[in-house]
């Protein structure tokens, strides 16, 4: 565990006793700007827990960051609590302040387990909050541009695999049915696509097979332990991160795989595991850029207009990323990995004012 803390900048961790917050925050890097990245609320067994996760996520963000071309560095929150029951305006207004004692050099928002609504009481403590609901001035809902960049992804990987972006005549299997996941599923209905699905929420699950009977779709509601082996043409994970593994990976019986859950890998061993099986992979922190986009958009005054164009950009990047793990030979994943890599190195050198610490205050300028 110490290993990964080396590898970050900073780890800060907040007690609160009055309001009963227990969060770390996590700065992996801040080479490309300061760190950006979600704040997620989740009932981890212990604090080991929570910080190999928070530590996990926010160096997945730095490449985030670098894969959309956003002057960001990679970071990201955790709050340890049950959002069904745990959640207070209070324990928020305390998560802003400590996000605020960070002078700029961590930008924070909604995450699995937390809402637009929760960081408008933080937003009484901290300016450094994106994400904001549009009646507070700030762009609105990210799963909009998310589960777009889904979209493209899955467009790219049809591209790759059959040659062709139509996504009408395919099947895809799709893990969690969320505010990404479900628009995700509404947009392929939309297409013509068939479906498989799963989730626990059974709301969700009612609501998307009344819009398929509705278009006259196929589609075919499972256990949450039977999803990897439907015989989709594209798994689409849409849930929680650390899916594909030794024990999953082998029931897959798909093409692709291509969907919105941070950290899809169980270790990074498992995209050669994925390519040997000739399950193309689309990296997640690629394909899920679109709320990042959004939100870091939105501290240039939100326009969502730009929003959608620089969303489109998934669609070429991970093309890109394709056609180069196929000329050298390695893992879709390691293929971006270097394409990150040398972006950042790239960018250090002409975007260092903030990681020398010259301004205490992020201030962004078109």
């Amino acid at each position: 565990m110490f290993e990964k803390i080396n590898e970050h900048e900073q780890v800060v961790f907040c007690n609160d006793e009055s309001t009963g917050l227990k969060a770390i925050i996590a700065i992996h890097s801040t080479s490309l700007g300061p760190a950006l990245g979600g704040c997620r609320m989740y009932p981890y067994t212990s604090v080991d827990d929570a910080l190999e996760d928070v530590l996990r996520l926010s160096k997945g963000m730095t490449y985030k960051c670098a894969a959309a071309d956003v002057d960001f560095g990679g970071g990201k929150a955790v709050i340890i609590g049950d959002p069904e029951r745990d959640k207070s305006p209070e324990l928020f207004r305390a998560f802003g302040q400590f996000v605020e004692s960070i002078n700029g050099r961590f930008y924070t928002g909604t995450d699995m387990g937390t809402s637009p609504e929760d960081f408008i009481h933080a937003l009484k403590e901290t300016n450094c909050i994106v994400g904001v609901d549009e009646a507070y001035g700030g762009s609105g809902d990210s799963s909009v541009p998310t589960a777009q960049g889904v979209i493209y992804g899955l467009q790219a990987t049809g591209k790759a695999v059959w040659g062709s972006e139509d996504l009408s005549g395919k099947s895809y299997a799709i893990q969690g049915l969320g505010k990404v996941g479900f628009k995700v599923a509404e947009v392929l209905l939309e297409h013509g696509a068939d479906l498989y699905v799963t989730d626990i929420n059974e709301a969700a699950i009612d609501s998307i097979t009344k819009k398929a009977r509705k278009m006259g779709a196929g589609i075919k509601v499972v256990k949450r332990d039977e999803i990897y082996s439907q015989p989709a043409d594209v798994f689409v994970p849409c849930a929680l991160g650390g899916i594909l593994n030794d024990d999953t990976i082998d029931e897959l019986k798909v093409k692709a795989v291509a969907g919105s859950a941070n950290n899809q890998l169980k270790e990074e061993r498992h995209g050669k595991s994925l390519q040997d099986l000739g399950i193309l992979y689309a990296p997640d922190y690629i394909v899920n850029a679109g709320g990042l986009i959004q939100v870091a958009d939105e501290l240039y005054s939100p326009n969502k207009e730009r929003v959608l164009r620089k969303t489109k950009a998934i669609y070429t990047s991970l093309l890109n990323v394709y056609k180069q793990a196929e000329k050298e030979g390695i893992t879709t994943v390691k293929a971006a990995n270097l394409f990150c890599e040398d972006r950042i190195e790239a960018r250090t050198r002409r975007n260092s004012f903030f990681s020398h610490m010259k301004r205490p205050k992020w201030a962004v300028r078109l």
